[in-house]
């Protein structure tokens, strides 16, 4: 009798064990690799996490998450990406283009999945946004240049002469700059460029820059967007509107943009590294997406300093 209600209870027990979902029945790792500490990747990485979780996968349960931080740094971004290589995880995600390219160059294998990159192509990720062709994959935060250098101008009307800041540096600060250029002159109006190559420079870059034209945009920039706070207080002072690329730049010291919410754009990769995880989808083939939820923000306190009421600032058509 005790050998019938044990063979049974295991035979229960293994038909129970086969009823589990994928998902519950292994814990999945994933590394992630994060170049600095500012508001719009912040806001990435905790996206990312409601995307995994609407995915199924949730910390502490089904998932665990190797969170790095490079501080900037290209030593800390290639030792960590080692580090997390070597811890063999199931996969990687890279946010802002120096972290996907440093743990692209750590791994051909396992797969990666990006966020806040503007051009993974230009920055030799993948092969193509429709096929990326190797172990990456991802979210573009391409934003729509045009619209916010419309924005600005309509902001300024008659503004005679705008100005860029970026750090020359960053691959897709630099393609979003020339860009915005590009739409400017077309306007018909003088440009202004500085740049910076740290923070310890964004002060003086942006009170040049105030002092010399009639308004400024920043693209989403790592550099800048991480001096947030120092460049709201010159535009305040200066009384200079200010259009960045990003809704998390503008919270923290723009006056206005039409814009991503990284958040959100996190989220999409998330789902898509859920995807991934459950076997459903391979990086090779699953294409680059673009944001969905772009949105007008605009600082209601900014606009309230610079004597500009806000309810005349209105989405670029």
């Amino acid at each position: 009798m005790k050998k019938t209600v044990i063979v049974t209870s295991l035979v229960a027990l293994l038909s129970l064990g086969a009823a589990l979902p994928a998902q519950a029945a292994a814990k999945k790792e994933v590394g992630v690799l994060q170049l600095v500490e500012h508001a719009s990747l912040n806001a990435s990485y905790k996206g990312f996490k409601k995307g995994l979780a609407a995915g199924g996968y949730k910390e502490g349960k089904n998932l665990k998450l190797d969170y790095q931080n490079a501080q900037n740094s290209q030593d800390n971004l290639k030792s960590m990406s080692d580090k997390l290589v070597k811890e063999k995880p199931d996969l990687l995600l890279g946010i802002a283009t120096p972290a996907a390219q440093s743990l692209l160059n750590a791994t051909q294998d396992t797969p990666i999945v990006v966020t806040a990159v503007t051009d993974l192509k230009a920055a030799k990720l993948v092969d193509s946004n429709q096929k990326p062709g190797g172990n990456v994959t991802g979210t573009t935060d391409m934003v729509p240049i045009k619209k916010q250098i419309d924005l600005l101008l309509s902001i300024k009307p008659k503004a005679k002469t705008i100005g860029i800041m970026y750090n020359a540096g960053e691959s897709n600060s630099k393609l979003q700059a020339k860009e915005a250029q590009k739409v400017l002159k077309k306007a018909g109006v003088k440009v202004k460029v500085k740049t910076a190559n740290t923070t310890n420079d964004v002060q003086q870059v942006t009170e040049t820059l105030a002092e010399q034209t009639d308004g400024i945009y920043i693209p989403t920039d790592n550099t800048f967007a991480s001096a947030a706070a120092v460049i709201g207080e010159v535009a305040k002072e200066k009384k200079t509107p200010i259009v960045a690329g990003s809704v998390d730049q503008v919270k923290d010291g723009g006056l206005a943009t039409y814009g991503i919410d990284y958040e959100k754009l996190g989220e999409q990769t998330g789902k898509m590294a859920a995807k991934i995880l459950d076997g459903k989808a391979k990086p090779a083939e699953l294409s680059v997406e673009k944001a969905k939820d772009l949105k007008l923000v605009i600082n209601k306190e900014m606009a309230k300093a610079l004597d500009i009421d806000p309810s005349t600032i209105k989405a670029p058509k």
